[in-house]
């Protein structure tokens, strides 16, 4: 009467206990393992026996059978309707169900003869039965018996409209023109190869004067693809035979700038900042702007009918080897009269500043990228140099130099997946396994590790394509730096850490570089080393990197 039929806690706090965690003890259960307990293809949980609640820790304890030891845990599935002894799983280890859990003689924690623990780390129970197990019509079960699904394996109704295919698609390239000469695509390619030289009025047909050897041609066959692997046109290229040309007769000087990768990266940090567009054009066959002051002579190209005849060359021919040269002459001089200025800190930087606003122009060869302020002046710019080459305008900037650009409102995202794709189809890399790491943990690469290989070629190639592959993948630089220290003789050691790369490179082939819009262009820089790292000669690694603001520029 005093409590009023109320038990003691809830008439001390003024609320019911919660009596939802309580379960029937004994009963089976299973216990979710963790992630370092099982492989893939194991079960997640594990069957045991529920015995209590823990006192130090918020869980329930429940003993398994298998590794002898109890476990605290919250992630529990109960059986309260079947009790642990009555399976017929473990009928091993206990006689009934009234002395398992009465007689004091029975130890809790039972030590097992050495062949029954051996079945039951073999073939543990399984998880999920379709009904649960009844004492009276359990039997025991072969051992060596696998269970099978006896579900019903059909296609799901929304998948009735679709048919799936598989295809495997070549891009096969002619490396003769006798091969070229029967496609027809092939043939209007290089008749626009033609008439684009004889319009630049690129020779002159000459009689070959004495004391004078004309070089060599050839017609190298190119398609060109779009981001997505889709062909966007066939392009055919007659390049000069530059390795038969003598210094200080045919050439003098061949150093050419060309754009930093730091300075893209700068530029795309900048342009996502100040809510620039970035602009992307092409000039079509560049080297044929280009003036040439050496007397050269050339033979003909394939398909060329000129009897007796050879091309006096007028204009920097492809192939040549002062061509790229003469071509940035000729397109920085061209830049400088409509008012811009290279950079002292990179010669392939443009920049014109007005009252308006900044232009902003970027080369590498015949590639350019065009960004500022000033709309009107870049309009005003792309209109100059119409006038005065042959442009391709191909619009907002999307695939430059193998380089994939996307925008949105939150920055630019700079990343090479078609790259990587195209490497790891030349390496073969055609299997589904990955790589959650580009380099083993503590690995020691030498020059000595490993057998010779008899071609290294290939290991070669990989590697060059890796380390362009950097420009947008930071995470594979040091590893990247370690395999290409044995280029000159490599081993299936070395080989074996390439293709470690491009396994982790396939799980990873979206990654790339951030450009933030919101960040500052505070720039900051930090840089470490390790002491005497190099097995071999005990020098020591340094690494650097450079932010501005929160982009990676370098």
């Amino acid at each position: 009467m005093v409590l009023q039929n109320l038990s003691p806690s809830e008439r001390l706090f003024g609320k019911s206990p919660n009596y939802s965690l309580l379960r029937a003890f004994g009963c089976a259960c299973f216990v979710l393992l963790n992630p370092s307990e099982h492989t893939k293809l194991e079960p997640r949980a594990r069957l045991c026996c529920f015995l209590g609640y823990g006192i130090e820790h918020k869980g329930y304890r429940c003993w398994g059978p298998v590794s002898n030891k109890m476990r605290i845990s919250r992630h529990v599935t109960f059986w309260e309707n079947t009790t642990f002894s009555s399976l017929s799983k473990f009928h091993n280890f206990v006689t009934s169900e009234s002395l398992f859990f009465t007689d004091s003689s029975i130890e809790l924690f039972p030590s097992f003869d050495t062949g029954t623990s051996d079945v039951l780390n073999t073939d543990p129970p399984t998880l999920v039965p379709v009904e649960p197990v009844s004492p009276v019509d359990s039997a025991p079960t072969p051992a060596d018996t696998p269970r099978r699904s006896t579900r019903v394996r059909e296609l799901p109704h929304y998948l009735t409209d679709y048919h799936c295919y598989s295809t495997i698609a070549t891009i096969h390239e002619p490396s003769s023109y006798r091969e070229a000469s029967t496609d027809p695509l092939w043939q209007q390619a290089m008749n626009e190869e033609i008439h684009a030289l004889e319009k630049t009025h690129t020779w002159d047909l000459v009689d070959l004067p004495p004391n004078k050897t004309p070089v060599g041609c050839k017609w190298v066959y190119k398609i060109k693809t779009r981001s997505d692997g889709t062909i966007e046109r066939y392009k055919a290229r007659l390049v000069a035979k530059g390795y038969t040309q003598e210094y200080g007769i045919d050439y003098e000087e061949t150093f050419a700038l060309v754009a930093r990768v730091t300075s893209v990266r700068s530029l795309l940090a900048i342009a996502a900042v100040q809510k620039w567009k970035l602009y992307q054009m092409d000039v079509k066959n560049a080297f044929l702007h280009g003036d040439l002051m050496e007397e050269i002579y050339m033979h003909p190209p394939p398909g060329f009918h000129s009897p007796h005849k050879v091309c006096k060359l007028r204009r920097t021919l492809y192939g040549l080897k002062q061509a790229p040269r003469a071509w940035y002459a000729k397109f920085s001089s061209t830049l400088i009269k409509f008012g811009f200025l290279s950079s002292p800190h990179d010669f392939a930087f443009f920049i014109r500043r007005i009252d308006k606003g900044v232009v902003i122009l970027l080369l590498y060869v015949d590639d350019m990228i065009i960004t500022g302020d000033d709309d009107s002046g870049i309009s005003a710019l792309q209109s100059y140099l119409r006038q005065h080459f042959e442009m391709k305008d191909l619009g907002l900037l999307s695939y430059f130099l193998g380089l994939e650009v996307s925008h949105n409102s939150e920055g630019y995202y700079l990343s090479q997946a078609k790259y990587a794709s195209d490497l790891l189809s030349r390496a073969g890399i055609t299997d589904s396994k990955t790589e959650s790491t580009p380099l083993e943990v503590n690995c020691k690469l030498t020059p000595l590790d490993g057998t010779p290989i008899d071609d290294p070629t290939l290991y070669r190639q990989l590697v060059g394509s890796l380390v362009y592959l950097t420009v947008t993948r930071p995470d594979i630089a040091y590893v990247v730096h370690v395999v290409s220290q044995f280029m000159s003789a490599p081993r299936s050691s070395h080989f074996s850490a390439v293709l470690r790369i491009l396994r982790y490179i396939k799980g990873t082939m979206f990654h790339g570089l951030h450009f933030a819009a919101n960040s500052s262009l505070v720039l900051s820089g930090y840089s470490d080393a390790d002491w005497a790292g190099d097995p071999t000669n005990r020098r020591s690694t340094t690494g650097y990197c450079f932010f501005l603001g929160t982009s990676l520029i370098s």
